[in-house]
């Protein structure tokens, strides 16, 4: 079998993992009964090696999807190409990414002209970066932004670059047998196994199955996080930025300056008119002075439309591109804006605030029912809640609309009931939980800091602060401090660094796989970090021996989204929607403690209603690794001590 050939090629670090047999076997079955399967995989089960193992075995073309660029990597830089080297069966695999990724060799094209730039009111543009991006495009064979040495900023790589709402498609492009995309796509299409992140499967759902190449196999990884991405992708946003966009890239083609200042001047309107609502849901839609104005936004965009058939697209490749590109920016955007004027009756429309820049937000309220629509029904052809159209041009790419006849989610972390949320097919569905090779009740300690204020009580913050000094001088450093605010992060880290000796690295100040790596190194620092954290950080030896939470992390009860979900959950709603929720966090959270089988350490949870709330206390530690439980600090003192 190819899992015995992977573990034998591991040597000493291929130890008998009955949950990943098990799991290897649960997925070849699925694929050859054409069935789902739905399998929790703990921590140290070796989850991913499983399933490609089974998919190789069987011949399954595959894509998998991952909700972390943690796992992507781990995919890409390690497993696969293990698989490659030591499976025993001839398999390719390749990466896919969100076009915006990618060079766009035909917009690189343009801006090289300065009078272009000027025209999309881009002569700002550094000349060190573009001059840098020209010396690279000579020499990448993928365009891919993650290659750069040196990160360009946002404002250039967006002039390089589009999005699925700008390109015109493959056979539209004068650069489009060459395009770094399209050539990506076409990798994947012609590999065996293709890894994706799960915001472009969901954007692949959305768009009528025309991003990937048809599969036989969908594996989801992290399947914990599909909910929420699922809401994301098959949901929509109206910005200035996405006004911005178009009277930009239309400002270059089009003489009509005070229509192209108008789609301008008719997002900042939109913006400012849907401002006094940030945080709130519109539950009877749009308010009717933001109507009127999203109705002159649709004129205006079909007046671009207008003045686009005046051009003659004949008479250059480059101007008809130009001019597909315009087209389908403005087609997404009028699309959209009719949307909110007439929103689906099972979708939540709010207003969100992003660093003081309002934008309308709409998404499904039953994530169940659109992947029902788009993943478990066969003869769906596409979601229409988001209104903007395929991702791209009907004839770019490979695949069709092929569903997958296998579905395997997957997690360290499987939430109760997440099938029935799915909506997966009761018949055609297993449920299975593989365990973990891990002697948890050994290896570490649960502490409940029940003696501290209920996190919402005046004095809490002082008392967090002191019980992770406390903390911190017991353990030697070597902890990862999770905060569920970056403003208390913030406070905390600052407070503790005064009266500790150990290194504090705090999030935000390095970039992610700096810090991370930074805390592998020193084996005594600490860092501190937010919900970015919780998962995908695997520091696996003694530089990672303590695990701080500050509190339970219930869903923000003003988020608008939550709230719709609430309402529709009625009197349950806060054990049906809010708990569990919080319990596969909490168990994300505590899963960064444990990561091999000689690992040892402390999860402490500084939030006493861990301890306190009878009505969901077990709920939480049941979700959580089975440590030894304590609510004794000297215990935790007694633990290190022994190390």
């Amino acid at each position: 079998m190819v899992l015995d050939r992977l573990t034998a090629a591991m040597g000493d670090r291929g130890e008998a993992r009955p949950g990943q047999h098990a799991m290897a076997h649960a997925v070849a079955q699925a694929i050859s009964t054409e069935s789902n399967l739905v399998v929790q995989a703990g921590t140290g089960t070796g989850k991913s090696l499983a399933y490609l193992a089974a998919a190789a075995a069987m011949g399954a073309k595959t894509v998998i999807a991952t909700a972390t660029k943690a796992l992507q990597d781990q995919l890409a830089d390690s497993d696969l190409p293990f698989l490659v080297e030591h499976g025993g069966k001839p398999v390719t695999w390749a990466v896919l990414k969100g076009r915006s990724n990618y060079l766009c060799r035909q917009r690189f094209d343009e801006i090289a002209d300065p009078a272009q730039r000027s025209l999309e009111g881009l002569e700002t543009l550094p000349e060190r970066e573009l001059e840098g991006l020209r010396t690279w495009v000579e020499v990448t064979t993928t365009g891919d932004r993650a290659e750069l040495d040196v990160e360009p900023s946002v404002a250039t790589w967006a002039a390089v670059s589009v999005g699925p709402q700008e390109c015109p498609g493959a056979q539209k492009c004068p650069r489009g047998d060459d395009c770094f995309a399209e050539t990506a796509r076409r990798r994947a299409g012609a590999a065996d196994i293709t890894v994706v992140n799960t915001h472009l499967y969901g954007l692949h759902l959305a768009s009528g199955r025309m991003v990937l190449a048809d599969h036989d196999l969908l594996i989801i990884d992290e399947a914990h996080e599909l909910p929420d991405i699922v809401s994301a992708t098959a949901g929509i946003e109206l910005s200035a930025g996405r006004f911005d966009n178009v009277a930009r890239i239309a400002g270059g083609l089009l003489a009509e300056d005070v229509l192209v200042e108008s789609i301008h001047t008719i997002g900042e309107r939109i913006v400012r008119a849907v401002a006094p609502f940030a945080g709130n849901r519109l539950v009877g839609g749009v308010p009717a002075q933001v109507a009127d104005l999203l109705v002159t936004a649709g004129s205006r965009l079909a007046e671009v439309a207008d003045a686009l058939r005046k051009i003659d697209t004949k008479a250059s490749p480059d101007v008809a591109t130009r001019a597909a590109r315009v087209q389908t920016a403005s087609t997404a955007l009028a699309n959209d804006v009719a949307t909110f004027l007439a929103p689906p009756t099972d979708a939540v429309v709010w207003v969100e605030n992003d660093r003081d820049r309002a934008r309308l937000c709409l998404a499904p309220l039953d994530v169940g029912a659109t992947l029902e629509e788009l993943l478990w029904n066969p003869e769906t052809t596409g979601l229409e809640i988001g209104g903007s159209g395929p991702d791209e041009d009907d004839d770019s790419g490979p695949g069709r609309g092929g569903l997958p006849a296998t579905v395997v989610l997957t997690s360290a972390t499987i939430p109760g009931g997440l099938a029935d949320q799915l909506r997966l097919p009761p018949d055609d569905t297993e449920i299975l939980d593989v365990g973990t090779p891990f002697d948890f009740g050994s290896q570490g300690l649960l502490y409940c800091a029940s003696h501290l204020p209920d996190p919402r009580a005046d004095g809490y913050a002082d008392a967090l602060v002191d019980e992770l000094v406390t903390l911190l001088d017991l353990s030697g450093g070597r902890a990862l401090c999770l905060f569920t605010s970056y403003r208390v992060m913030q406070l905390a880290s600052a407070a503790v660094a005064e009266r500790v000796e150990y290194q504090i690295l705090v999030q935000g100040t390095r970039p992610k796989g700096v810090l991370v790596r930074a805390f592998a190194v020193d084996t005594s620092s600490c860092l501190f970090a937010t919900m970015g954290y919780w998962q995908g950080i695997d520091v696996p030896g003694p530089a990672l021996s303590l695990v701080t939470i500050d509190r339970i992390p219930f869903p923000r009860p003003d988020e608008p989204l939550w709230q719709a979900r609430r309402e529709a959950a009625g009197p349950r709603a806060f054990t049906a929607i809010d708990v569990p929720r919080a319990a596969t966090l909490l168990a994300q959270g505590a899963g960064r403690l444990i990561r091999s089988a000689t690992d040892r350490g402390v999860v402490a949870i500084l939030d006493s209603r861990l301890a306190t709330a009878k009505s969901y206390r077990w709920q939480l530690i049941a979700a959580l690794p089975p440590l030894r439980r304590t609510a004794d600090i000297s215990e935790v003192a007694t633990f290190f001590a022994a190390e």
